[in-house]
């Protein structure tokens, strides 16, 4: 019996994750009835004998995998599986009236239907995400004490044992940032004509809770999905090689990187980071942005791996984020199905790079800047409800725009700018002395520097004519200054973190206030005097973390061709080599797991 409660009962202390032993005896069990349900003899009754015996077998297949994506979301959220169940119904019949009314040529009644779906899902995504930030805004505000009140647990104990369900306190279900906007992404697709509504209920439920990416991405679109609900399975040796070189690169990525540097490092130094040297505190901010994205990428390359076994296919998330040049090219890279989803349904709509709020504008450029913020700014709300997550969102958008500036700058202007820049910032720190303060200092320093290497080396091309294209001198100035872009984009990009993990797995009751003490006592060390002395102590006694890291880091920036060689390879090996190699892996990072496994990063979002 205590077997059985293990298996079918929900336990919040320990959800459903991707290293979980049990996981992937949960996928053994479901692959082997998926193969059954495609191997399976099916009489068709109609006179198509050969497609229609193919439709059947895709329907149950279809069937089967929401049934078992249900238990899954079950046993990784609990009760909270009866929203999935909600959104997908009203989703699915609202889609079906707003084709129906376009259909019908009544625009304005289909306008009315899709603004009801978004209303729905949009209600339910802040009620249970921002009800305690919206909460603190108002007392802060008007000085009231109003406090969060969970209705659904108030209904819930209405039909169930009084008092079973604490209505004082609002518990966010995993997942619901994704699934949300991927129903809201469906209707303003039907409701655009990119898609036509599903017609099975059961269909479309698959299509929204599919597990593999149901908790934490790839947001999938519909027109990207629901076409391969109904194409025929294929899997070719090549392509079960290609899922499995996915799957051990998320859990090398998640259990060896992310893992291992948060428990030995990063969750220590934020925790506190008073304790700990300014050196110490830096350190662990840039082993941080590895950290977030092999826990992030790692998720989403073992999603890629199991939908692939079952003939599925979701979209890039990652595109190696840390070789961006500028921010811009960074949300390019990252996060990529947020970032599409965000153009495509927010950014466009509030009008792109032509209007702003619905008005036409003359500059093009300014209007694009003030949506491209926006647009970062809720970003950054989608990822947490604290100021935190707008800070981190203001910044990039800040830095998005900024680029777009300074890219038009001629070199004359940039070490003019720069070079005001950097006087101002020595003069305020001297009169104020706030650790801030230094930080722009330092910052501002090393990019006068670079600036004035390039402007340096510019004369001299002008004058002396020794810039041919083609050159191996060329070659390398080109190559240095794709390197210090590179640099300047990853260092600017970890330093947003720092706002971003201040504000992480924190009770949202009491998120702002712990985060902003974070993120400022963590500026506090890193802008104040350092002991020079530790680091060298620092350095051996963290040696494996350190050694990790820039491993990593290595990896990460290899060449595109290099990384799709060695995938390629693995693709065409013997089958008994992928048997060795995945022993090997799984041995290998068994000696990383920790006591306690970590959960994704993103599934708090």
């Amino acid at each position: 019996m205590d077997i059985l409660q293990h298996i079918f009962a929900f336990n919040s202390e320990s959800p459903l994750l991707f290293t979980q032993f049990y996981f992937w005896a949960f996928f053994a069990i479901v692959y082997v009835l998926f193969a059954i349900i495609m191997e399976m003899p099916i009489r068709g009754r109609s006179r198509d004998v050969l497609q229609s015996p193919s439709r059947t077998r895709l329907h149950l297949r279809n069937v089967f995998l929401m049934a078992v994506s249900c238990f899954f979301y079950y046993k990784t959220s609990g009760i909270f599986l009866l929203i999935l169940l909600f959104v997908t119904t009203s989703d699915w019949l609202i889609a079906k009236q707003i084709y129906r009314q376009k259909s019908n040529n009544q625009t304005a009644k289909a306008q009315l239907w899709l603004t009801l779906s978004i209303v729905i899902d949009l209600g339910l995504l802040c009620y249970f995400k921002y009800a305690y930030f919206f909460t603190n805004i108002i007392n802060t505000m008007f000085n009231t004490e109003f406090a969060v009140f969970d209705l659904f647990a108030y209904i819930g104990n209405g039909f169930s044992e009084s008092g079973r369900f604490m209505v004082d306190t609002i518990v966010l279900p995993v997942g619901i940032s994704f699934y949300i906007f991927q129903v809201i992404s469906y209707a303003v697709d039907v409701y655009r004509g990119h898609v036509k509504p599903v017609k099975n209920i059961l269909d479309f439920g698959f299509y929204v809770s599919f597990f593999p990416q149901l908790v934490a991405g790839p947001i999938v679109r519909a027109n990207e999905f629901i076409p391969q609900l109904y194409r025929p399975f294929r899997l070719s040796k090549r392509l079960v090689g290609l899922a499995i070189f996915w799957i051990l690169n998320g859990l090398i990525k998640k259990v060896v990187l992310s893992d291992y540097l948060a428990v030995n490092l990063i969750d220590r130094v934020f925790e506190n980071p008073l304790l700990f040297s300014g050196f110490e505190n830096l350190f662990a901010l840039f082993a941080y942005s590895l950290q977030v994205y092999a826990d992030f990428s790692g998720y989403t390359d073992i999603a890629i791996g199991v939908a692939m076994l079952m003939g599925f296919y979701l979209p890039q998330n990652f595109d190696s984020p840390y070789k961006a040049r500028n921010p811009q090219e960074f949300w390019r890279r990252w996060h990529m199905s947020l970032s599409r989803w965000l153009k495509s349904y927010l950014y466009i709509p509030l009008g792109g790079n032509r209007t702003i709020v619905g008005k036409e504008v003359n500059d093009k450029l300014w209007a694009g800047n003030i949506n491209s913020f926006i647009t970062m700014l809720l970003g950054g709300l989608w990822h947490g409800a604290s100021w935190n997550f707008v800070i981190w969102g203001g910044l990039n958008g800040i830095g998005m725009i900024v680029y777009k500036i300074w890219a038009k700058q001629g070199l004359n202007i940039k070490i003019l700018v720069m070079t005001l820049l950097m006087s101002s910032l020595w003069v305020a720190y001297g009169l104020l002395e706030w650790p801030v303060l230094k930080l722009f200092l330092v910052w501002s320093i090393i990019l006068w520097i670079g600036t004035l290497v390039r402007y340096i080396y510019w004369w001299i091309e002008r004058m002396g004519n020794i810039g041919i294209a083609g050159t191996p001198r060329v070659k390398i100035v080109r190559w240095t200054s794709n390197a210090w872009m590179v640099l300047q984009t990853f260092v600017f990009i970890t330093f947003t973190r720092l706002f971003f993990r201040s504000g992480s797995n924190l009770d949202p009751a009491t998120a702002n206030q712990e985060a902003w003490e974070t993120a400022k006592n963590m500026v506090a060390q890193i802008g104040g005097a350092w002991n020079n002395s530790i680091i060298p102590s620092f350095l051996w006694e963290y040696r494996y973390v350190v050694g990790l890291f820039v491993v990593g880091m290595i990896i990460h920036w290899l060449p595109t061709r290099v990384k799709r060689w060695y995938r390629i390879r693995f693709c065409t090996l013997p089958m008994w080599s992928w048997a060795v190699i995945i022993v090997f892996v799984v041995i290998g990072i068994y000696q990383f797991v920790t006591a306690d496994l970590q959960a994704f990063i993103y599934f708090q979002f």
